[in-house]
Parts: C-alpha cells; structure tokens; sequence
C-alpha cells in the first residue's frame, strides 16, 4: 500500500493520511489498512478510528509513543500489496418511504422535478460506503449520491428528528440513529437499529462497509418493529 503519511496526533495518537479531500476509492483503502493493524497490533493500539481520508491510532502512552510504533506500522502498511482494499461488508437496510416519515420526499422532488417514486428510484439504485461514524453514536456518514439526487440540506434544521429516519444532505444519505437536531432531508423511516449499547457490536455497520437500501411497505415496516407516531 502506498500514498499515505504518517504524524503525530498527541501524545497518545497518530494520524495516518491517505489523502486531501473526499474520494470514494479511499475508503476500501482505508479499511484494508484498519483491519491490518487491528488483525497485526493487537495489544499495542487501543483504538482505529477511520475518517473520510485518514485513519487516527491511539495508543497508551505508558507503553508505546509515535517513535516506537510508526516504525511497525510503516512496515505493516508498506508490505500490503499497491491498490490493497476491503470490500467490506454488504448490509442491506429496510426503509419505508412516504411522506409520513418522509416529510422531505416532496422537497426533494420538487427540487429535481420529478416524482417522489423517482426520488425512492434513485435513492434504492445504488451502493453507498460508510465513510466514517460520528456526529451521533451510531450515525455513519455515506455515500456518494449520484448527481441527480443530491440535493441541499434545509436553511433550518428540526429540532428533532425521530430514530430511523433515512436522510440526504448533498452527496451523502445517512440514517438517524437516535433523536436528535437535524438539517438532512428526511426520505423514510426504517425500524433497524442503528445504534445498540447493549450489544458488543454498537452499530450493524462499520466504516468500510457497503449500505443498500431497500423499498418496503407500510406494513412490511410496522411488521419490523417500525413506528409512524414519533
């Protein structure tokens, strides 16, 4: 593996970079390289954190500094073969489109001037990546949306957007895995969860990973678990 720099981050963490702006061929990069540490460092890293272009390492000081593991992980890294990626996982999400849980279906067709079935035509079409998680626990980032659905988030975010919601801002879609203020276009509602404390793993889907999302029934959402009264 190739292009990528490696600097301090703190005293507890380093930065690996893999480049300047936001590029979809980035982020199977990035995971090949996440999934090497984590598989090869196991005991001397405490955290991967993988972003839209770097990849932040932390480390616990008492036992390792940006001297004594830059060395190890430009070895690791340098050995993996030019163009390494990970496909990563394929998870598909169930979502109810309507304007009921919808509310910005309207807008965005208009905006586009087509129907709302276009809009959920788009939208199902094609493989978004996980760019990164953050913003919200649970809340992963991703994209691109094709040029013909992207679509300018509000002047005014809600207050509160209900658990679930299916969202766009521009060139990325994402699902609100808790309430919280929002400013994305809300398309529809799935009853999966994206964000768990309970479980080992908090979030069905990691950075690195392929979303696709999949047009269901009203009923077909309320028979999942799916609430309309939030």
């Amino acid at each position: 593996m190739s292009d990528w720099t490696l600097e301090p981050a703190g005293a507890d963490c380093l930065l690996l970079r893999f480049g300047g702006r936001i590029d979809p061929a980035l982020v199977p990069q990035i995971r090949a390289a996440t999934d090497c540490l984590a598989s090869r460092l196991t005991g001397r890293v405490r955290d991967l954190v993988p972003s839209y272009t770097t990849l932040l390492v932390g480390f616990d000081p008492r036992y390792e500094s940006f001297d004594s593991l830059s060395p190890a992980i430009e070895s690791l890294l340098s050995r993996l073969p030019a163009g390494s990626s990970s496909a990563g996982r394929l998870v598909q999400i169930p979502v109810y489109y309507h304007p009921s849980v919808g509310p910005d279906l309207e807008r965005v067709a208009a905006h586009h001037q087509i129907t709302i079935d276009e809009v959920v035509r788009r939208h199902i079409a094609r493989e978004y990546r996980v760019y990164t998680i953050g913003f919200a626990p649970g809340f992963a980032y991703l994209g691109e949306v094709a040029d013909d659905l992207a679509t300018p988030r509000l002047d005014s975010p809600r207050p509160s957007v209900p658990v679930g919601s299916v969202a766009l801002a521009d060139r990325q879609t994402a699902v609100y895995p808790v309430s919280t203020p929002g400013g994305w276009n809300l398309l529809g509602r799935t009853a999966l969860t994206l964000f768990d404390p309970d479980r080992d793993t908090l979030c069905p889907v990691a950075p690195g990973d392929r979303v696709h999302f999949v047009s269901i029934s009203r009923d077909e959402f309320l028979a999942q678990g799916g609430r309309l009264d939030d």
